[in-house]
């Protein structure tokens, strides 16, 4: 709401942002980073959602109404957006311990030992790219701050990268910036962590794990890649913690995952990346936003038909209020990811499998009564779209979700087979695989080639 009262503001027009008395601090930080540091805001004391009627209206009359008129009627105080130093710019001199305390007081750290980025270190990484170091990558919210080539090398540097690893931060970064992912919502209620997945020659010219362990640290690209990426919401865009980071418990940063594209081509599967329209043999990175995952330990069988149920059953319990993103809040932007080791995709693809005959099985197969995916709709995420028949009848979704009046009918996760994503990777002998829950608009997936 706030980007609307901006708008309204600018026009000359008064405007009042109801914001909830914990979300205050949140409100100033992306008021600056939009540009009006003093937006009128009027309090909303305590959270509407666990109000009664009564207490939602005594509260409104106490504190919020007066807050609106004098929102709508005094004009706020002038306010000017602080500066910044310089990408060039000494900001602190003396030893390792010395800069790393001046990261730590300025919120220029994730908590970890940063390695200290001199001029010597960022040039490192320049020379890896053929970029130029003063161009502009996009600008991310919510401090509408520019990110630019030589911000990435800065934060790779930090993040312990190597230099040659450059090209995977840069394509890392313009994906960051479509508009397509949303950054802007990287710091919202679920806290849901951003996961990448890489594809092509890169993975083993950079020594990227794509083995056992994919999802450990301890491989330095790995490990460090994915650190970057925390590093750039941070100081890129601006998310803090206790500030415009409102994540309830949040997640931490994930380490890259790496296909096994030697099981791939085996298999006469596609990449990944090949879904997005990369095309062969080019390096690509992808990002997608999840709240969460489980790991779907044995699962057994000789024959894909015996294998599927598996598979579709993890992927099913692994939802619930996500699924606002199928029908309501984002319509037809869920896509979940299912990590198969490669004994299963090998034992998939011995059926006479391919990738797109698994998805189209999966998404006949991972479903849920109507009745439960409106429930889910109507009590889990107090939105107003939740009846299945109004929404197919209004053309808004698929007849696949209102084939009958059927409450008990199976209806999808999804709107069609190629919105579930697959990546073979892991232990080569575990019959394991491993799924994530999808954060929707929220964090849409977006693939970006990788040029070296």
């Amino acid at each position: 709401m706030l980007r609307a009262s901006v708008a309204a503001e600018s026009a000359g027009i008064p405007s009042a942002t109801l914001v909830c008395e914990s979300f205050a601090t949140l409100a100033k930080a992306a008021s600056q980073g939009l540009g009006y540091p003093n937006i009128p805001v009027a309090p909303v004391r305590g959270h509407p959602g666990l109000q009664s009627k009564e207490e939602l209206q005594q509260n409104v009359r106490e504190l919020t109404l007066d807050g609106v008129i004098c929102c709508l009627t005094e004009t706020p105080a002038m306010a000017t957006v602080g500066g910044e130093p310089g990408p060039r710019d000494v900001v602190c001199r003396g030893s390792f311990e010395d800069v790393n305390e001046y990261f730590l007081k300025h919120e220029l750290s994730d908590g970890l030992p940063v390695v200290p980025p001199t001029i010597a270190k960022i040039e490192a990484f320049l020379r890896h790219t053929k970029r130029k170091p003063d161009e502009v990558l996009g600008v991310l919210l919510p401090d509408s701050r520019a990110a630019t080539v030589w911000s990435v090398a800065v934060n790779g540097v930090m993040a312990g990268c190597r230099p040659e690893y450059m090209p995977v931060l840069v394509a890392a970064v313009e994906a960051m910036v479509d508009h397509r992912y949303g950054v802007e919502h990287s710091g919202n209620t679920p806290g849901g962590e951003n996961l990448m997945i890489l594809n092509g020659p890169v993975i083993k010219q950079l020594g990227f794990n794509y083995t056992q362990g994919v999802m450990r640290d301890g491989f330095q690209a790995n490990t460090t890649v994915g650190r970057f990426w925390r590093l750039c919401l941070r100081n890129l865009a601006g998310f803090l913690p206790h500030k415009n980071d409102k994540a309830t418990f949040g997640n931490t940063w994930r380490v890259v995952i790496a296909e096994n594209e030697d099981v791939v081509a085996n298999i006469g599967w596609t990449p990944h990346a090949a879904d997005f329209g990369v095309a062969a043999g080019q390096s690509a990175l992808t990002i997608a936003r999840y709240t969460g995952g489980n790991h779907i330990s044995s699962v057994s069988g000789s024959t894909p038909e015996e294998l599927l149920p598996y598979i579709a059953d993890a992927v099913t319990r692994q939802y619930s209020w996500q699924i606002m993103f199928t029908v309501g809040q984002g319509y037809d932007t869920l896509r979940p990811l299912i990590l198969l080791s490669p004994i299963l995709a090998e034992t998939i693809a011995k059926g006479g499998w391919s990738k797109a005959r698994f998805k189209q099985a999966l998404f006949e197969r991972a479903r849920m009564p109507a009745r439960e995916f409106e429930r889910m709709l109507r009590d889990w995420t107090q939105k107003p779209t939740w009846n299945l028949a109004e929404e197919h009848q209004a053309g808004r979704i698929p007849q696949v979700f209102h084939e009958s009046d059927d409450p008990d009918r199976m209806v999808p996760l999804v709107w069609r087979p190629e919105d579930f994503h697959v990546v073979v990777t892991g232990d080569l002998g575990r019959n394991s695989c491993y799924v994530f829950a999808h954060n929707g608009v929220l964090g849409f997936p977006v693939c970006r080639e990788i040029q070296t």
